[in-house]
């Protein structure tokens, strides 16, 4: 049954849970034609979240833009989580945080149909936002224009499948848990877990106006917290500005980066302290939340007899399995409490064009020097300059730094949170072809029109960041472009005169908005849109924006919106990779500096002010009540994609040996302690037979008892690493690797580790298979 409105929930909920006698007292005043319904809640508010991990095997990691760079394991999973706030009005927003490189509009456009069919227009384009973390870790393949599908040879189904689905699933959980609740903001300086990666050009911003900013990047966190009325806390969502790109772009396994490290820990933060099994709002020394101590009473402490129990577990023969083994055996499966829903904490993108979580700075890889302040090269070459993590060289300790930082700060923000959000529920949406947009500035006092230019990319493009760096002889802060280069691209298009100019300073390596086959390049219609929760105010950006283009663009919908009274004390965010990815915006200052953001600006010296002139439009809109029109439809390129990926053929293993089967087992009679690292192989098969959504391809096993085995850890876990190899290339033949670092805290015991998988058939059947590794004991 769906519920049209506020209104018409709590009629049915009557305010939570009556007893007979208040069911008589409501049938009397029905009777006398008087309905009193009073909860104290402006708002319904609802959470989900649902994996949308994708394939752990072959497929491109999105964001380096390096072909080598293909999954082959799990560090942890991706998940889309969501909230939906609907007001007594009618109105509600819908917005969806995704572990992903960016959002996609055809992603965006597939999940709007499903909701069409689910739900009639009670969630639209307009009312519907969906946000990527930009994690540079998490499978490619599901954007439609042809430039973002290169690397990952082309459109790949089974991505854009397992993020349509997610999405989908996390609004409908969302929408299911809706009931009467209230929302809290809170805003707080996170100081180290952020530097600016392009200095010298947010240098040549006006001096005037970086005097008016302490740093060079925004260091403020907005939170929400979402508050039930009868179950507490369901929730929080908060926006912070910092590239996830602590995991580099030699690493191969999907992971949600900082931010996705980030939401785990909070998540389990808050379920470990919910179950009142936590004395503190801390993470362990190793700053991942212990959830399984104090779960299994009465454990022995006899290391001896440990041993002895441990030694009967030798490993068993892989054997098959069903499709939902992994699925019941997962951590967090089914929640505590069957009646409350999982607490959800998202961790969300804002003005981090220029951002990096390479904290340390960027040091020269030959010489341990600083790299060249403009141009970010080491002996003139990039290849080397390369940004530090604050874990360096442990891309993986970084991760955890930074997303603990996050983390740390969300939770002060979430337990200090008591200004209370209050008023109208409102949006508005519109479609805007960037690639002739009239844009009317203030040139020294005067108006005067300018116009945005089709997308282009710039030299300095492919020179990549100190995050990422590029390849050849690329260097950012170009602004002539090199003769041998210029050759090459007039190979593949004449750029005319009109582009060159418009696109002025920028020299232009790739002319994607006027490239067609196979199908279009890049975008040039984009959506733009704000969603209102009363003095809470989102711009959700179709790209990345730098943190001087941020500020202008907030300020700018701010003095639009504090005309009216009911802004006076409005909280404004951008969430950035919103609904479709357009690349960079930068102020046009940092522009004509040309470093990679500014080469990466794809319409032309006005595109931030383009977008200021669209918001403030919206913002107006808004304030006056009016609506706005819809604009120019994106297209569909759904239908026109091409895929070059080979699929799966067949899996197989040597005579004689199971799929499941031990390949390197652990030593018998071995003891651990917290710290150490825990390694087992297992003959298996390729992880795109079956993605194991919401589900485990690795578990951490505890024994309870004498033979029952309680799940304590699996791949959704930052301290489990699933690990997939071929024998070979091309080969049938594949091993499962899992390494478990011991996390501090542990609960001492016998352990073992099982993996689940799927292998194809030489007919294409899928069959599901597990095994597990030998017991082992694990002391404090």
């Amino acid at each position: 049954m769906e519920f049209d409105s506020f209104c018409d929930l709590n009629v049915w909920r009557v305010c939570g849970k009556m007893r007979f006698w208040s069911i008589l007292l409501l049938l009397v005043l029905l009777k006398s034609d008087v309905m009193v319904v009073d909860c104290g809640s402006d708002y319904l508010v609802g959470l989900g979240s649902y994996d949308i991990t994708g394939p752990a095997a072959d497929v491109n990691l999105m964001g380096y833009a390096k072909t080598e760079q293909v999954a082959s394991g799990i560090h942890f999973r991706l998940r889309a989580r969501a909230f939906i706030v609907a007001a007594s009005k009618g109105n509600r927003v819908v917005f969806v945080n995704i572990d992903a490189c960016m959002a996609s509009q055809v992603v965006t456009t597939k999940v709007i149909e499903r909701l069409r069919v689910r739900y009639g227009d009670l969630y639209t384009e307009n009312n519907v936002a969906i946000s990527g973390t930009h994690t540079h870790a998490g499978p490619g393949g599901y954007l439609q224009y042809f430039l973002y599908i290169i690397t990952s040879y082309g459109f790949v189904r089974q991505s854009f499948d397992v993020i349509v689905d997610g999405i989908e699933k996390s609004i409908v959980q969302a929408h299911e848990n809706l009931r009467p609740g209230s929302i809290f903001v809170d805003e707080g300086e996170l100081l180290d877990a952020g530097v600016n990666r392009s200095p010298s050009a947010y240098l040549n911003n006006p001096a005037l106006e970086r005097s008016k900013y302490k740093y060079n990047v925004d260091k403020e966190m907005t939170l929400l917290k979402f508050v039930d009325e009868e179950w507490g806390p369901v929730g929080s969502f908060n926006w912070f500005a910092t590239h996830p790109t602590s995991m580099g772009r030699r690493n191969s396994l999907i992971s949600g980066d900082n931010k996705g490290a980030a939401s785990r820990f909070m998540e389990d933060w808050f379920e470990k302290k919910d179950s009142g099994r936590m004395d503190s709002d801390v993470l362990e020394d190793d700053g991942t939340p212990q959830r399984i101590s104090n779960i299994i009473p009465g454990l022995r402490d006899n290391h001896h007899e440990l041993l002895e129990v441990a030694a009967s577990f030798q490993s068993p023969p892989g054997r098959p399995a069903t499709k939902t083994s992994s699925v019941t055996k997962r951590v967090r499966g089914a929640p505590r409490n069957a009646d409350k829903p999982r607490f959800v904490a998202a961790f969300c993108q804002s003005n981090s064009g220029d951002v990096s979580p390479n904290v340390l700075g960027a040091f020269c890889l030959d010489t341990g020097l600083p790299c060249d302040f403009n141009h970010s090269t080491c002996g003139g070459r990039n290849e080397l300059c390369y940004g530090q993590g604050p874990g360096y060289p442990d891309e993986f300790e970084s991760t955890r730094i930074i997303g603990e930082r996050q983390f740390r700060k969300a939770a002060d923000l979430f337990n200090a949170a008591d200004e209370e959000i209050k008023g109208e529920v409102d949006f508005r949406h519109a479609y805007i072809d960037f690639s002739k947009l009239e844009v009317t500035i203030s040139d020294q006092g005067a108006d005067k029109v300018v116009k945005t230019c089709p997308a282009a990319m710039g030299f300095a493009f492919a020179a990549g960041t100190t995050d990422g760096p590029g390849s050849f002889d690329f260097k950012q802060g170009d602004d002539k472009g090199s003769p041998f280069w210029k050759l090459v691209r007039n190979l593949v298009l004449t750029l005319s005169r009109k582009q060159i100019d418009c696109q002025h300073p920028k020299p232009i390596l790739l002319d994607t908005g006027e490239m067609n086959i196979p199908y279009d390049w890049a975008p040039s219609i984009l959506p733009i849109q704000i969603l209102r929760v009363g003095q809470f105010i989102i711009l959700s950006i179709p790209g990345e924006i730098s943190t001087m283009a941020g500020r202008r663009l907030r300020d700018a919908v701010k003095t639009v919106l504090s005309s009216h009274k009911d802004f006076e004390n409005v909280h404004i965010v951008i969430s950035a990779l919103s609904n479709a990815y357009s690349q960079y915006a930068t102020t046009y200052e940092e522009y004509h500096v040309q470093r990679y953001e500014g080469a990466s600006t794809l319409y032309g010296p006005h595109t931030l002010n383009a977008y200021i002139q669209e918001f403030k439009k919206l913002a107006k809109a808004l304030v006056s009540g009016q609506p706005v029109e819809s604009g120019p439809q994106p297209p569909n390129l759904l239908d026109k994609q091409v895929c070059l990926l080979p699929p799966v053929v067949v899996d197989g293993t040597p005579f004689g040996v199971n799929f499941g089967d031990v390949f390197s087992d652990i030593p018998q009679n071995s003891t651990f302690k917290s710290g150490e690292v825990v390694t087992v192989s297992f003959w298996s098969a390729c992880p795109r037979n079956d993605l194991m959504t919401e589900g485990t391809f690795a578990l951490v096993e505890f024994l309870q008892g004498k033979d029952t085995w309680v799940p304590a850890y699996d791949d959704d876990d930052f301290c489990l690493r699933f690990k997939w190899s071929r024998r070979f290339q091309l080969s049938p033949m594949s091993k499962a690797t899992m390494e478990w670092r011991i996390p501090q805290g542990v609960t001492p015991g016998v352990y073992r580790i099982s993996h689940f998988g799927a292998a194809k058939g030489l007919f294409g059947s899928i069959n599901h298979f597990t095994g597990s590794s030998s017991a082992f004991v694990v002391v404090a």
